[in-house]
């Protein structure tokens, strides 16, 4: 089986949900003799020198890369008003990328061609003019959502607006895309109900993210009244949750357990953030090693009130026996039990009423940690997630389940 995976970013470091959906799957897939070609945007915000690769990321038969500035811009963000197209789609549309794209599909045959989030869909039109390879769209979140749920929780009216324009016109694209895509791969079972609800018609599983489980050992840590976070701090959805945290919830634990520590990691950490430190708060910015991070507290909290998809801090906090808080959204897409595998509260004194009994509590700390251990052995291994999705692309391809016109 040969694949062509089309990223809008470089997969690699593994400090981002993203990147680590991509690598995890895609060296499972070759464990199972799939050959991987990469072609990626190299893009300004998330630029790779190539040349500095560890010698493990060795998956894949080729990587290409195109360089792409995808800078939002005063300019161009102006100019979209009065324009139709979705500035979040076309911050990815590059002549550059689509010739290399034409130059590989012309010099090699695949048989699938898989493309990871929507902004890889500008270059449908030009796969199927020059591939019969089954064009799958992996999409791991509902694009418009997140930004629909980013719009709703934005209390300043002219960047609501703004927003707003915005996100009706990445919906109309992500809609209108929907039934070209030959096989959808949601990163959920709930996305995909959602995506069918939409009207999305052709192949599609449910394909979540999954980890090599063997990587993550429960950590024998010392109680010491700890609670941690982790997230991206340039990506708004983060920011907002750590943002009600820290100004709702924290102060009420710390009134009653001024012994309690909360520690946060995250890349991209702005000044102000830094210079939270102190009542019991202690700020990381960027960390080597997010496992070994998530491994040292007690307890992890996970507060989104915005986003879509699934979080893989959450699965990656299970596999480690973490017992984890985390708002209804922050847990949506993972088929978990409150109060046996995490717990889920959505009000701010409940929040802090949790975190405060949880602390005290070793037992049940454990016995959610340990519970949540096991669900993600059951659920998220990518080896038998990846096996599935072979499965898939064997079937279509051995019984002829599509053909592209003129090819």
């Amino acid at each position: 089986m040969k694949i062509l995976q089309l990223c809008k970013k470089f997969p690699f470091p593994l400090r981002d949900g993203e990147s680590i959906a991509v690598t995890y799957l895609t060296r499972a897939l070759v464990d199972l003799g799939c050959e991987v070609t990469l072609l990626t945007m190299n893009t300004s915000k998330h630029y790779v020198h190539v040349e500095d690769l560890p010698d493990s990321f060795d998956h894949y038969k080729k990587i290409y890369t195109v360089d792409v500035d995808n800078r939002v811009k005063f300019g161009g963000a102006l100019a979209n008003l009065f324009s139709s197209k979705s500035y979040h789609v076309s911050r990815f549309e590059s002549r550059d990328f689509e010739q290399k794209l034409l130059e590989i599909l012309r010099n090699e045959e695949f048989d699938v061609v898989q493309m990871e989030t929507l902004y890889l869909a500008p270059y449908i039109n030009l796969i199927k003019q020059n591939s019969n390879a089954l064009i799958a769209m992996r999409s791991h979140n509902i694009e418009f959502e997140i930004w629909e749920r980013i719009t709703k929780q934005t209390g300043f009216l002219p960047k609501k607006l703004y927003l707003n324009h915005l996100t009706n016109k990445l919906r109309k694209y992500e809609l209108d895309k929907l039934n070209e895509y030959d096989y959808l791969l949601a990163i959920s079972e709930r996305d995909l109900s959602m995506f069918k609800s939409l009207g999305y018609k052709n192949g599609a599983m449910a394909t979540p993210i999954g980890l090599e489980l063997n990587k993550y050992h429960s950590p024998s840590t010392e109680e010491n009244q700890t609670i941690c976070f982790i997230g991206a701090m340039d990506w708004i959805p983060n920011l907002e949750g750590f943002q009600w945290f820290i100004n709702k919830v924290w102060p009420l634990v710390h009134a009653k357990n001024p012994n309690a520590q909360f520690h946060v990691a995250g890349r991209n950490t702005p000044v102000e953030i830094l210079n939270l430190q102190g009542n019991g708060v202690f700020i990381h910015g960027e960390v080597e090693d997010a496992i070994e991070f998530m491994g040292k507290y007690d307890l992890m909290v996970v507060p989104l009130f915005s986003g879509s998809g699934m979080r893989v801090k959450i699965i990656e906090a299970m596999a480690l026996s973490k017992c984890i808080i985390s708002t209804s959204l922050g847990a949506e897409g993972i088929p978990i039990s409150d109060g046996k595998n995490i717990v889920i509260t959505d009000s701010e004194e409940e929040f802090a009423e949790k975190i405060l009994s949880l602390l005290q509590d070793t037992a049940k700390r454990i016995e959610i940690g340990q519970a949540a251990k096991d669900f993600a052995l059951r659920h998220y291994d990518q080896k038998m997630i990846a096996a599935e999705l072979m499965k898939k692309y064997k079937y279509i391809k051995e019984n002829g389940m599509y053909q592209r016109k003129g090819h």
